[in-house]
């Protein structure tokens, strides 16, 4: 996969140091799921190494990897430990749009560019109980309340991924006054902010997606960084890091089931079990699978990170994201096949890659929502022609 898919020197040292904290990751990776521990240790590993600022533009100081790049590692970081990788994404995503896109004011940028630097992790904070995926346009309940000149915020945001180790939470609110959803810069510090543990789910259980309580939060009017006209936002390609984490996971998979199948001779056979027809036909599959996940996201994130071939990307984001998420469930499903009964043991990692692998139909954008899209550009590009 490197020597196929690496394109600069740049990324190839990147994916050497990565690996060099390979067998630390991988060793944790039981302990993180078992005891729904958050990876802290492997996180800070991360923000020392300089990783956490990667995505970060050079002319601020970072090392202004592309798309396709972050791809690539976190691709990688993930067949390691999927929630150190997931958990870092999030903040890698959050930086390099808002870098891109110029969110910001060039002095939030330069301020914000000078935290990330110095170790800070950033994420949003969007989803709640009562509207569901933000993607799906449901207005905040979480509220922003001038007062003089500053904003008083109170809400609850569920699944703040990563939520133990941030030091911004990137929060949207509902303005009244304004008639607008904004996002606010919250220092963890902050008096009426507090994380609520309420993580318990069976995917990506270290992963600290906890719900973050605001409570009358204080904050001065330069926290108020965002004020877009779709809150729900347009897909960004930074949120690739979301399907590469899971196709790192289904290489995972896939590498146990071929050491098993090589390795496992029961005595009703004169070798190994990858002799048989059946198991071949599972191997094969899952090759295939990854085949063609691998290149579709590579392909889309090297057409994103291309000026001349950007604008001309409408759905492929979402089908990357649908595309690859359901391979890795399909992979993981046929390696668990060939190691039988044993893949579902505690100790066998077959099924905690399948327990968190169903974490990515749950992240944003949904199958069906993808479908949809798909369905409605196909309605508008041919009433186009016919008004043409």
């Amino acid at each position: 996969m490197m020597n196929l898919f690496v394109k600069t020197e740049h990324q190839r040292l990147w994916l050497q140091r990565l690996h060099e904290k390979r067998t630390k990751f991988n060793d944790q990776s039981t302990q993180i799921d078992e005891l729904a521990m958050f990876p802290k240790e492997s996180i800070q590993d991360l923000v020392d190494m300089g990783y956490s600022s990667i995505t970060l533009p050079k002319s601020y100081g970072g090392e202004g990897i592309s798309i396709y790049g972050m791809v690539l590692l976190q691709e990688t970081l993930a067949s390691f430990d999927a929630t150190t990788a997931l958990s870092i994404g999030w903040n890698l995503g959050v930086i390099g749009d808002i870098f891109e896109k110029k969110l910001w004011d060039d002095e939030k940028l330069t301020f914000f560019a000078e935290e990330i630097l110095n170790g800070a992790l950033v994420n949003r904070s969007v989803s709640e109980a009562q509207t569901g995926s933000p993607s799906r346009g449901g207005r905040p309940g979480t509220n922003a309340v001038k007062k003089g000149d500053s904003w008083i915020i109170s809400g609850r945001k569920n699944f703040t991924t990563a939520s133990p180790a941030l030091t911004y939470f990137l929060t949207s609110a509902w303005i009244e006054e304004k008639q607008k959803v904004g996002f606010f810069l919250l220092h963890k510090d902050l008096e009426g902010l507090t994380i609520d543990e309420t993580w318990d789910v069976i995917s990506m259980r270290g992963s600290g997606s906890h719900d973050l309580v605001l409570q009358n939060v204080k904050v001065d009017d330069s926290k108020l960084v965002e004020l877009p006209d779709t809150p729900g936002g347009q897909l960004s390609g930074w949120n690739l890091h979301i399907p590469a984490c899971y196709l790192g996971i289904a290489q995972s998979a896939r590498d146990y089931a071929i050491h098993f199948a090589n390795h496992h001779s029961p005595n009703s056979l004169n070798g190994p079990i990858s002799q048989l027809p059946n198991v071949q036909q599972h191997l094969g599959e899952m090759d295939l699978e990854l085949i063609k996940a691998r290149h579709l996201i590579y392909s889309v994130a090297a057409a994103y990170d291309d000026e001349s071939r950007s604008n001309y990307l409408t759905n492929e984001l979402g089908v990357v994201k649908h595309t690859v998420t359901n391979a890795a469930i399909s992979i993981i499903d046929k390696a668990m096949r060939i190691v039988g009964a044993k893949s579902l043991q505690r100790s066998n990692p077959l099924q905690r890659y399948y327990r968190d692998v169903r974490a990515g139909l749950h992240n944003p954008p949904m199958d069906d929502m993808t479908i949809k899209n798909l369905a409605l550009s196909a309605i508008k590009q041919e009433k186009a022609i016919d008004d043409n």
